[in-house]
């Protein structure tokens, strides 16, 4: 917290005028756009702090940024979805999501989260089907294939039950978790049915899970310093 905290402060500011101005989504502007990706930008921010060297010999961090980058162009793309755009942002998460499970690996496998995280995505799909139409039905569906696959290869590395978890590897589940909430209640709202407060919940979920995912990036040097003192 003392070594990253303070990188994160303009995160948070950031965040805080998203919520401030709280914009109007029925008239999309290229100002609107800027705060909306402005914490986004933050991150990148956040995470080229720690150098290029950091970088580019962390292959994890450097595709956690990759798909930030996607993920700003998407919530551009967003900002005119009603003016035909919401494919385009949907392809630019599409990537985020492939990027985000190519950082968190392989390794370990642990199909019994793979099966739940299955279970979960296919649920989910299956409860949206009938409002889906034309190429959303197919379209929906790689997607949420996509995200509970990241959801689950973030999961899978936390290994609580091993007790081999570290706080970057839980930052990265809790954020990968948010994440599919923030998308599941866009989906609801945009395919089914209104949700109260639809807009605090997405945007809200998904600042957290990036900032988490951001997170996970980083190698804690408390870990080092402890195995060298001991």
């Amino acid at each position: 917290v003392r070594s990253e905290g303070p990188k994160l402060v303009p995160f948070f500011k950031a965040t805080c005028v998203y919520f401030v101005l709280w914009l109007p989504t029925s008239s999309p502007s290229w100002f609107s756009a800027l705060i909306k990706c402005l914490p986004i930008f933050c991150l990148w921010v956040f995470l080229l702090a720690h150098g290029i060297n950091f970088l580019v010999s962390h292959q994890s961090a450097s595709r956690i940024l990759a798909g930030l980058i996607f993920s700003a162009v998407g919530d551009a793309f967003l900002i005119w979805q009603e003016q035909g755009y919401f494919i385009h942002g949907l392809l630019m998460f599409a990537i985020t999501h492939i990027l985000y499970s190519s950082a968190f690996g392989m390794k370990p496998l642990d199909l019994k989260a793979g099966l739940l995280m299955g279970l979960v995505s296919s649920s989910c799909y299956a409860f949206l089907y009938s409002y889906l139409s034309g190429p959303f039905t197919y379209l929906v569906a790689v997607y949420i294939a996509l995200i509970g696959f990241m959801g689950w290869r973030a999961v899978a590395g936390m290994q609580l039950c091993n007790d081999l978890w570290t706080w970057t590897k839980l930052s990265a589940c809790i954020g990968a978790m948010l994440f599919m909430v923030s998308d599941l209640t866009i989906a609801l709202n945009k395919f089914c049915f209104p949700v109260p407060y639809s807009r605090f919940i997405i945007m809200a979920t998904y600042y957290a899970a990036q900032m988490l995912i951001a997170l996970s990036a980083v190698e804690t040097r408390d870990e080092e310093d402890f195995r060298k003192r001991s």
